[in-house]
Protein backbone atom coordinates (compact mmCIF):
# COMPACT_ATOMS: atom_id res chain seq x y z
CA UNK A 1 0.00 0.00 0.00
CA UNK A 2 0.96 3.21 -0.78
CA UNK A 3 2.84 5.06 2.44
CA UNK A 4 0.74 7.83 2.26
CA UNK A 5 -2.17 6.06 1.77
CA UNK A 6 -1.33 3.72 4.82
CA UNK A 7 -0.67 6.33 6.88
CA UNK A 8 -4.12 7.93 6.50
CA UNK A 9 -5.47 5.14 6.75
CA UNK A 10 -4.53 4.97 10.09
CA UNK A 11 -6.60 7.75 11.06
CA UNK A 12 -9.67 6.23 9.17
CA UNK A 13 -9.15 3.13 11.60
CA UNK A 14 -8.84 5.59 14.33
CA UNK A 15 -12.91 6.45 13.69
CA UNK A 16 -13.69 2.65 12.78
CA UNK A 17 -12.51 1.40 15.99
CA UNK A 18 -15.02 3.77 17.47
CA UNK A 19 -17.68 1.58 16.37
CA UNK A 20 -18.69 4.68 14.15
CA UNK A 21 -19.07 2.67 10.53
CA UNK A 22 -20.25 -0.93 12.12
CA UNK A 23 -22.96 -1.92 9.80
CA UNK A 24 -22.94 -3.05 6.08
CA UNK A 25 -24.38 -0.23 4.70
CA UNK A 26 -22.26 2.44 7.08
CA UNK A 27 -19.02 0.48 5.23
CA UNK A 28 -20.19 0.99 1.95
CA UNK A 29 -20.81 4.33 2.68
CA UNK A 30 -17.17 4.45 4.09
CA UNK A 31 -15.70 3.31 1.02
CA UNK A 32 -16.90 5.81 -0.95
CA UNK A 33 -16.12 8.58 1.12
CA UNK A 34 -12.50 7.45 1.70
CA UNK A 35 -10.93 6.47 -2.24
CA UNK A 36 -7.19 6.65 -2.34
CA UNK A 37 -7.37 10.41 -3.43
CA UNK A 38 -8.75 10.98 -0.35
CA UNK A 39 -6.60 9.32 1.82
CA UNK A 40 -3.67 10.72 0.25
CA UNK A 41 -4.75 14.45 1.03
CA UNK A 42 -6.15 13.07 4.67
CA UNK A 43 -2.08 12.30 5.03
CA UNK A 44 -0.97 15.52 3.72
CA UNK A 45 -3.91 17.82 6.29
CA UNK A 46 -2.32 15.21 9.25
CA UNK A 47 1.20 15.41 8.21
CA UNK A 48 0.43 19.45 8.44
CA UNK A 49 -1.15 19.31 11.47
CA UNK A 50 -4.55 20.49 10.63
CA UNK A 51 -6.13 16.67 11.26
CA UNK A 52 -4.32 14.68 13.88
CA UNK A 53 -7.82 12.09 14.24
CA UNK A 54 -11.53 11.84 13.20
CA UNK A 55 -13.98 10.68 16.17
CA UNK A 56 -16.94 10.47 14.22
CA UNK A 57 -19.34 11.58 12.02
CA UNK A 58 -21.65 15.31 12.99
CA UNK A 59 -23.55 14.69 9.41
CA UNK A 60 -23.81 12.56 7.09
CA UNK A 61 -25.48 13.30 3.35
CA UNK A 62 -25.65 12.40 0.01
CA UNK A 63 -22.51 14.75 -1.52
CA UNK A 64 -20.57 15.07 1.49
CA UNK A 65 -19.88 13.54 5.58
CA UNK A 66 -19.22 16.12 8.14
CA UNK A 67 -16.84 14.78 10.53
CA UNK A 68 -15.47 15.89 14.19
CA UNK A 69 -11.66 15.95 14.27
CA UNK A 70 -8.82 17.12 16.44
CA UNK A 71 -5.91 18.86 15.16
CA UNK A 72 -2.28 18.80 16.15
CA UNK A 73 -3.02 20.96 19.21
CA UNK A 74 -6.38 18.60 20.39
CA UNK A 75 -8.54 21.05 19.31
CA UNK A 76 -12.12 19.89 17.94
CA UNK A 77 -12.24 21.04 13.99
CA UNK A 78 -15.03 19.97 11.40
CA UNK A 79 -13.96 17.96 8.33
CA UNK A 80 -16.35 18.00 5.32
CA UNK A 81 -15.59 15.12 2.89
CA UNK A 82 -17.10 15.40 -0.36
CA UNK A 83 -17.84 12.32 -2.29
CA UNK A 84 -16.46 12.66 -5.93
CA UNK A 85 -18.81 9.32 -6.52
CA UNK A 86 -21.97 10.91 -5.29
CA UNK A 87 -21.98 14.26 -5.63
CA UNK A 88 -24.57 16.15 -7.71
CA UNK A 89 -22.68 17.25 -10.36
CA UNK A 90 -25.38 19.21 -12.39
CA UNK A 91 -26.28 21.03 -9.59
CA UNK A 92 -22.49 21.86 -8.94
CA UNK A 93 -22.23 23.11 -12.64
CA UNK A 94 -25.06 25.54 -12.62
CA UNK A 95 -24.02 27.18 -9.28
CA UNK A 96 -20.53 27.44 -10.83
CA UNK A 97 -21.07 28.54 -14.07
CA UNK A 98 -21.40 32.54 -14.39
CA UNK A 99 -19.23 32.81 -11.35
CA UNK A 100 -16.08 34.62 -12.24
CA UNK A 101 -13.81 33.10 -9.32
CA UNK A 102 -13.80 30.13 -10.81
CA UNK A 103 -12.86 28.72 -14.41
CA UNK A 104 -13.06 25.09 -14.23
CA UNK A 105 -13.28 22.07 -16.96
CA UNK A 106 -16.83 21.06 -15.84
CA UNK A 107 -16.82 17.61 -17.70
CA UNK A 108 -13.83 16.56 -15.37
CA UNK A 109 -16.05 15.32 -11.88
CA UNK A 110 -13.13 15.53 -9.73
CA UNK A 111 -12.04 19.30 -10.78
CA UNK A 112 -15.48 20.11 -10.60
CA UNK A 113 -15.76 18.95 -6.84
CA UNK A 114 -12.62 20.38 -6.03
CA UNK A 115 -13.71 23.60 -7.03
CA UNK A 116 -16.70 23.63 -4.88
CA UNK A 117 -15.02 22.40 -2.09
CA UNK A 118 -12.31 25.75 -3.16
CA UNK A 119 -15.90 27.69 -3.12
CA UNK A 120 -17.40 26.80 -0.08
CA UNK A 121 -14.10 28.12 1.15
CA UNK A 122 -14.20 31.52 -0.39
CA UNK A 123 -17.40 32.14 0.45
CA UNK A 124 -17.19 31.52 4.39
CA UNK A 125 -14.17 33.49 4.16
CA UNK A 126 -15.85 36.43 3.03
CA UNK A 127 -18.88 35.79 5.17
CA UNK A 128 -16.36 35.57 7.85
CA UNK A 129 -15.38 38.95 6.74
CA UNK A 130 -18.87 40.78 6.58
CA UNK A 131 -19.39 39.59 10.48
CA UNK A 132 -21.54 37.07 9.94
CA UNK A 133 -21.40 34.10 12.29
CA UNK A 134 -20.38 30.77 10.48
CA UNK A 135 -17.83 27.98 10.84
CA UNK A 136 -14.02 30.11 10.01
CA UNK A 137 -12.68 27.87 7.31
CA UNK A 138 -9.28 26.66 8.26
CA UNK A 139 -7.61 25.05 5.00
CA UNK A 140 -9.62 23.46 2.10
CA UNK A 141 -7.37 20.87 0.21
CA UNK A 142 -9.15 18.64 -3.15
CA UNK A 143 -12.38 17.10 -1.84
CA UNK A 144 -11.81 18.04 2.09
CA UNK A 145 -12.46 21.42 3.77
CA UNK A 146 -11.06 21.99 6.56
CA UNK A 147 -12.89 23.99 9.28
CA UNK A 148 -14.21 25.44 13.16
CA UNK A 149 -15.93 22.75 15.37
CA UNK A 150 -19.16 24.26 15.57
CA UNK A 151 -20.63 23.36 19.36
CA UNK A 152 -19.26 23.11 22.66
CA UNK A 153 -16.00 22.44 24.42
CA UNK A 154 -16.60 18.42 24.81
CA UNK A 155 -16.86 18.04 21.85
CA UNK A 156 -20.56 18.03 21.21
CA UNK A 157 -22.23 19.42 18.20
CA UNK A 158 -24.81 21.96 17.91
CA UNK A 159 -28.00 21.29 17.04
CA UNK A 160 -29.61 22.73 13.58
CA UNK A 161 -32.43 24.88 14.24
CA UNK A 162 -35.23 22.70 13.25
CA UNK A 163 -33.95 20.56 15.89
CA UNK A 164 -33.52 23.25 18.65
CA UNK A 165 -35.49 24.45 21.61
CA UNK A 166 -35.57 27.79 20.70
CA UNK A 167 -35.70 30.28 24.00
CA UNK A 168 -35.87 33.41 22.04
CA UNK A 169 -37.38 32.99 18.96
CA UNK A 170 -37.76 36.87 17.97
CA UNK A 171 -34.35 37.36 18.69
CA UNK A 172 -33.17 34.26 16.18
CA UNK A 173 -35.00 35.09 13.29
CA UNK A 174 -34.07 38.74 13.74
CA UNK A 175 -30.21 37.87 13.78
CA UNK A 176 -30.94 35.56 10.65
CA UNK A 177 -32.00 38.07 8.53
CA UNK A 178 -29.07 40.28 9.83
CA UNK A 179 -27.19 37.97 9.16
CA UNK A 180 -28.62 37.98 5.70
CA UNK A 181 -28.77 41.48 5.18
CA UNK A 182 -24.54 41.00 5.80
CA UNK A 183 -24.53 38.44 3.51
CA UNK A 184 -26.16 40.34 0.48
CA UNK A 185 -24.76 43.82 1.13
CA UNK A 186 -21.53 43.26 2.63
CA UNK A 187 -20.02 39.98 1.03
CA UNK A 188 -21.90 40.47 -1.97
CA UNK A 189 -23.11 36.24 -1.48
CA UNK A 190 -26.81 34.83 -1.62
CA UNK A 191 -26.43 31.60 0.47
CA UNK A 192 -29.25 30.03 -1.76
CA UNK A 193 -29.91 27.38 0.27
CA UNK A 194 -31.03 28.88 3.69
CA UNK A 195 -32.83 27.35 6.09
CA UNK A 196 -33.50 25.56 9.14
CA UNK A 197 -31.26 22.14 8.25
CA UNK A 198 -28.76 24.70 7.48
CA UNK A 199 -28.65 27.71 10.52
CA UNK A 200 -26.86 25.74 13.45
CA UNK A 201 -27.52 27.18 17.26
CA UNK A 202 -24.69 28.11 19.72
CA UNK A 203 -25.76 29.18 22.48
CA UNK A 204 -28.52 30.42 21.45
CA UNK A 205 -27.12 32.47 18.96
CA UNK A 206 -27.29 30.95 14.76
CA UNK A 207 -24.44 29.83 13.05
CA UNK A 208 -25.09 29.82 9.25
CA UNK A 209 -23.36 26.61 7.74
CA UNK A 210 -23.53 24.37 3.92
CA UNK A 211 -22.73 27.83 2.11
CA UNK A 212 -20.72 25.95 -0.79
CA UNK A 213 -23.55 27.02 -3.41
CA UNK A 214 -23.61 30.53 -2.72
CA UNK A 215 -23.73 33.31 -5.66
CA UNK A 216 -22.36 36.35 -5.93
CA UNK A 217 -25.18 38.80 -5.68
CA UNK A 218 -24.40 39.79 -9.70
CA UNK A 219 -25.30 36.30 -10.67
CA UNK A 220 -28.02 36.33 -12.85
CA UNK A 221 -29.97 33.93 -10.72
CA UNK A 222 -29.28 35.49 -7.46
CA UNK A 223 -32.55 36.92 -7.29
CA UNK A 224 -34.38 33.65 -7.43
CA UNK A 225 -32.37 32.39 -4.76
CA UNK A 226 -32.38 34.78 -2.65
CA UNK A 227 -36.26 35.15 -2.90
CA UNK A 228 -35.93 31.05 -1.84
CA UNK A 229 -33.85 32.17 1.12
CA UNK A 230 -36.25 34.33 2.29
CA UNK A 231 -39.73 32.16 1.60
CA UNK A 232 -37.99 29.21 3.71
CA UNK A 233 -37.45 31.69 6.75
CA UNK A 234 -40.85 32.68 6.41
CA UNK A 235 -42.10 29.38 6.83
CA UNK A 236 -39.38 28.59 9.89
CA UNK A 237 -40.54 31.41 11.11
CA UNK A 238 -44.22 30.53 11.31
CA UNK A 239 -42.68 27.33 12.67
CA UNK A 240 -41.72 29.59 15.79
CA UNK A 241 -44.86 30.89 16.20
CA UNK A 242 -43.80 34.23 14.26
CA UNK A 243 -45.59 36.54 11.80
CA UNK A 244 -43.50 37.75 9.23
CA UNK A 245 -43.66 38.40 5.47
CA UNK A 246 -41.27 37.78 2.73
CA UNK A 247 -41.40 41.55 1.60
CA UNK A 248 -40.76 43.04 5.22
CA UNK A 249 -37.68 40.66 5.29
CA UNK A 250 -36.64 41.22 1.36
CA UNK A 251 -36.95 45.23 2.60
CA UNK A 252 -34.19 44.76 5.29
CA UNK A 253 -31.81 42.72 3.28
CA UNK A 254 -31.96 45.03 0.58
CA UNK A 255 -32.81 48.57 1.48
CA UNK A 256 -31.12 48.18 4.64
CA UNK A 257 -34.51 48.80 6.74
CA UNK A 258 -33.77 48.20 10.95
Amino acid sequence: MDSKISKADDILQKMLSEKRLKGVEDRRVGSEVFDSITLKTLYKLSNSGYIHRLNGAISTGKEANVFKGMDENDKFVAVKIYRVTTSDFKKMQIYIQGDPRFHVRTTNKRQLVNAWVNKEFRNLQRACEAGIKVPKPIVAKNNILVMEFIGDEEGNAALPLRQSDIQNPEEVINKIIYYMKLLYQEAGLVHGDLSSFNILIQDDEPVIIDISQGMTRDHPISEDLLNRDIDNIVKDSKKLGLKISAEDIKSKIIDLKS
